[in-house]
C-alpha cells in the first residue's frame, strides 16, 4: 500500500459581516471540497497548499501550517492510502477568483450553512465545523 499525501486549506473571506469558505467541485468525481493537490518533490506541505490553491483558484494566499491542521485520512479505489492535511488560508476582500477548468468545474464562496451542505463528505463537513468554531472564537490564519 502507497500513502499518496495531499495538502490545502480551508480558504475563507470575511466578507459583509459574515465569514464565507470557498468551495470547489472536481471535474473527475463531481464532489465538493476544499483546494488542495498532492505533494511534489521537494516541497513542503506549506509550498503545495500555496501552490494548489494558486493553480485551482488564481489566489495568492499565505497558509499558516502552525496554527490549524486538520487531517482527512481514507483508502482509495486503487488500495492506496490517502491522507489530505488542510490548514486555513484567509483571503482578504473580493478579489477575481480564476478557476482551473481542467479539474474544476465549478467554484464559489459559502457561507457556513451553505458550506456545510454542499460538502460531499462528512470527513470535510467535520474540518469545516472545526475551522468555522476556531474562526468564530477569534482566530485568524496568519
Amino acid at each position: 500500500m502507497t500513502l499518496e499525501v495531499s495538502t490545502g486549506a480551508v480558504v475563507y473571506r470575511r466578507f459583509n459581516d459574515e465569514l464565507q469558505y470557498l468551495l470547489e467541485e472536481s471535474t473527475s468525481s463531481h464532489f465538493w471540497g476544499f483546494p488542495k493537490g498532492h505533494v511534489e518533490a521537494g516541497e513542503n506541505y506549506e509550498e503545495t497548499a500555496e501552490r494548489e490553491i494558486r493553480e485551482e483558484t488564481g489566489l495568492h494566499v499565505h497558509v499558516d501550517t502552525t496554527q490549524f491542521q486538520e487531517t482527512d485520512e481514507y483508502p482509495l479505489p486503487n488500495g492506496n492510502q490517502k491522507r489530505t492535511i488542510l490548514y486555513l488560508a484567509e483571503v482578504t476582500g473580493d478579489p477575481e477568483i480564476t478557476k482551473q477548468d481542467e479539474e474544476i468545474s465549478h467554484i464559489g464562496w459559502f457561507n457556513y450553512e451553505d458550506a456545510h451542505t454542499t460538502l460531499t463528505y462528512d470527513s470535510l463537513k467535520v474540518i469545516l465545523e472545526k475551522a468555522n468554531a476556531y474562526l468564530t472564537a477569534g482566530h485568524d490564519a496568519k
